[in-house]
């Protein structure tokens, strides 16, 4: 006799609650059905328009057609983030999707970097030893080989993509795989009187849903966890002030850049992603420090063609919910935590908190150690990105503004500091077993804001300062020769993806 399958009932739609519904479907067909509630009635913020390369393999995993994807999303590709007067006005570096240098060896490469840095030696800038900067800067883009060894293999891509128009992509893949989806609003939630958890929500139709499992994917209001359940938030906005954001998508008259750009301003810093038919901007900022009206007419400035909608400002706090799942209830997306979009981690920590309830999911009952190993996986990827973004802020020297004295200035976690003790003390880099962001991502940051380590590794003195700097004098002429091959973004887009045009 089979059995039964787990009833999965899904509260919100938007990216989290049909990349749920989706994947759910897709990848546990036998193991439950999928119910999706969502209302027309109740927006969705829709400006996530950047994402990191794991996307990839979540799309790959969904059976999504990557050129189809992206002509349906009006996606374009993304090499990595750039970032403009972080440390100083006037400075620019790229945090890439690959590594620096060859990528290979005994000794990672900012060891050399950090010796010849002590020793004053002439060097290149940093941005032209990495294959994926040298192609972003440039405004090309191609595959990257198959074969790590060859530096064309050294780097990875994401996407920047219209969010709006992603959400009912996946929509149309998880209804084909049997997904269902109700209209409607939830107006009261029932628990058991026994033991807490959901036992079913009622609509303002009147219709009452029953499930064994059910997935929050309400945003920022938490319907289900943080009201239903009462499930505190951990408040970090002592950490990471900004708290509110204008966005306000306008007409391309640049390059359509692969990559995106996170420009700093005097209370937070400006986005800028450029899709296939318009660029997204938005001005994330601390409200403590810039009124709402200023931050509006400071984007508007700011922006590079003609406004297509008018600004719209969204409140936020960052933060996470103590626990993600409680009783039969799961937080995914906002309802679970936020994080500013600085490193374009939302839509990531949607995807790693669907793909680690599919490793635990229940069956048939719910069990507590997989609640607690869920709770576990997700508490750790909000921490340490909270950390990697921390840094950004804290580490500057710009004191032209109040908001950049305070983040300079401010106490941060404990565990950040014990990263920043060991990068500045032998150039080494936290290793961690689980966490998005490996040691390039950190490499960038920490060199790019200007923190040069006092020591390295021993294993890079053996090599002659004269020959090091041979070495990477050599290999910043490979990349470019061989980036300078490579097609126009624009124009690769156009044969390989270009999005429909309105009739």
């Amino acid at each position: 006799m089979a059995k039964p399958k787990t009833r999965v009932v899904v509260v919100g739609g938007g990216t989290a609650g049909w990349m749920t519904a989706a994947a759910l479907s897709r990848l546990l067909p036998g193991q439950c059905s999928v119910h999706l509630i969502e209302s027309e009635a109740i927006g969705v913020v829709g400006v996530g328009e950047a994402t990191l390369p794991h996307i990839r393999a979540f799309n790959e995993r969904l059976g999504i057609d990557e050129a189809d994807f992206m002509a349906r999303t009006r996606a374009t590709f993304k090499l990595g983030i750039e970032f403009r007067d972080w440390n100083r006005l006037g400075d620019s570096y790229i945090h890439p999707f690959g590594t620096f240098g060859r990528g290979t060896g005994g000794v990672d490469f900012q060891h050399y970097w950090a010796r010849l840095l002590r020793e004053g030696a002439p060097l290149p800038s940093l941005d032209t030893v990495s294959y994926a900067c040298a192609l972003a800067r440039a405004g090309k883009f191609d595959r990257p080989e198959t074969d790590p060894n060859r530096l064309a293999g050294t780097f990875g891509y994401a996407y920047q993509f219209d969010a709006l128009l992603f959400a009912p992509y996946l929509r149309e893949i998880a209804e084909g795989m049997g997904a269902r989806r109700t209209e409607g609003v939830v107006v009261r939630v029932e628990r058991d009187g026994d033991n807490g958890d959901i036992a079913a929500i009622v609509l303002d139709t009147g219709e009452r849903i029953e499930g064994d499992l059910f997935v929050d994917c309400s945003g920022f209001r938490a319907l289900l966890l943080g009201e239903a359940m009462a499930e505190p938030f951990v408040d970090w906005s002592h950490w990471l002030p900004t708290d509110r954001a204008v966005a306000m998508p306008c007409r391309t008259r640049t390059a359509v850049t692969p990559y995106t750009s996170a420009i700093a301003m005097p209370a937070g810093w400006r986005w800028r992603i450029p899709l296939q038919h318009r660029t997204g901007n938005g001005y994330v900022y601390a409200s403590g420090f810039v009124a709402d009206d200023d931050a509006r007419r400071a984007l508007e400035d700011a922006v590079e063609g003609e406004a297509l909608a008018a600004p719209r400002v969204l409140r936020f706090k960052a933060g996470r919910r103590r626990r993600s799942w409680v009783g039969n209830c799961v937080a995914i997306g906002l309802a679970s935590g936020f994080l500013e979009p600085l490193e374009s981690t939302s839509i990531y920590l949607v995807q790693q908190a669907i793909t680690t309830l599919i490793e635990l999911f229940p069956e048939p009952r719910i069990a507590a150690t997989d609640r607690d190993e869920f709770n576990r996986v997700i508490d750790l990827e909000y921490d340490r990105i909270r950390d990697f973004l921390i840094l950004h802020y804290h580490a500057t020297t710009r004191s032209d503004s109040p908001f950049w004295d305070y983040v300079r200035t401010m106490p941060i976690p404990d565990t950040l500091s014990e990263k920043l003790d060991l990068w500045r003390t032998r150039a080494r880099i936290v290793k961690y077993r689980e966490g998005v962001f490996l040691d390039p991502s950190w490499v960038a940051v920490y060199l790019g804001q200007g923190i040069v380590p006092d020591g390295w590794d021993p294993r890079a003195d053996p090599v002659a300062s004269d020959a090091l700097a041979r070495s990477l004098d050599a290999l910043r002429s490979e990349i470019a020769s061989d980036v300078a091959r490579r097609p126009d973004h624009r124009s690769f887009i156009e044969r390989y993806c270009a999005m429909a045009q309105a009739a």
